[in-house]
């Protein structure tokens, strides 16, 4: 979904002029066609998550979904998992011991997924600061599932991933879904938790998953 100027800037409720900086200074990604900006849905999203900005609900709800049959993110952790000491000596290395324990289909090719992510880690860092970061490749990891998962690596030694706030990152959340609308949604979800100091100071306790699950899910009904 193609989304104008008009409609980024009644999203954020801020100016034009005020979008065309995020373009030019911020490195907003845009299409620019007869002069005007033009803008994919879910690579905003991506952007003013990393940017740490609220997400508005309406870029999270397009035509015909039905809430109903959603996944909940403290679900979508329960079904992904927590690991804890994930080691790797460069960031292909971690990254790829993280998704070995991704739940995928059987017939998932995991080493071109790795590639998938590592591409995008090279247009630029998934890190959200804090030392943690959120990898994913460009387009969001939609495959047949009976459940949308969200795993939680905690890592066994930080690791550079070129954060704004030059932390290395030693936290990551990675996610597969059953369909965009619901990449969308709980990545949203898990950047307005990532924002509170609640999660996060259970995060830097790396406790049980358990506990983990339940602190998103209080997130989730705030």
């Amino acid at each position: 979904m193609q989304l104008t100027i008009a409609d980024v800037t009644r999203l954020f409720a801020v100016s034009a002029g005020t979008v065309s900086r995020w373009v030019r200074e911020d490195n907003l990604p845009a299409s620019e066609v007869d002069s005007q900006y033009h803008f994919n849905r879910e690579e905003l999203l991506e952007w003013a998550t990393l940017h740490k900005l609220a997400i508005p609900s309406a870029i999270l709800r397009p035509g015909g979904s039905d809430p109903a049959a959603e996944s909940e993110l403290a679900d979508a952790l329960a079904c992904g998992g927590v690991a804890y000491g994930v080691a790797g000596s460069d960031l292909g290395e971690v990254l790829g011991a993280a998704l070995q324990g991704l739940p995928l289909p059987h017939d998932a090719d995991r080493e071109a997924l790795l590639e998938l992510f590592l591409a995008r880690e090279r247009l630029g860092t998934t890190a959200v600061g804090d030392g943690v970061a959120i990898p994913h490749p460009r387009c969001p990891l939609v495959l047949a599932l009976p459940q949308s998962a969200v795993r939680l690596c905690f890592l066994a030694q930080a690791h550079d991933f070129g954060a704004p706030d030059g932390k290395p990152v030693d936290t990551l959340f990675l996610m597969v879904c059953r369909t965009v609308h619901e990449h969308l949604r709980l990545l949203a979800r898990l950047a307005s938790a990532l924002r509170g100091d609640a999660f996060r100071q259970v995060l830097a306790r790396r406790p049980a998953a358990a506990e983990i699950v339940a602190a998103l899910r209080r997130e989730e009904t705030v």
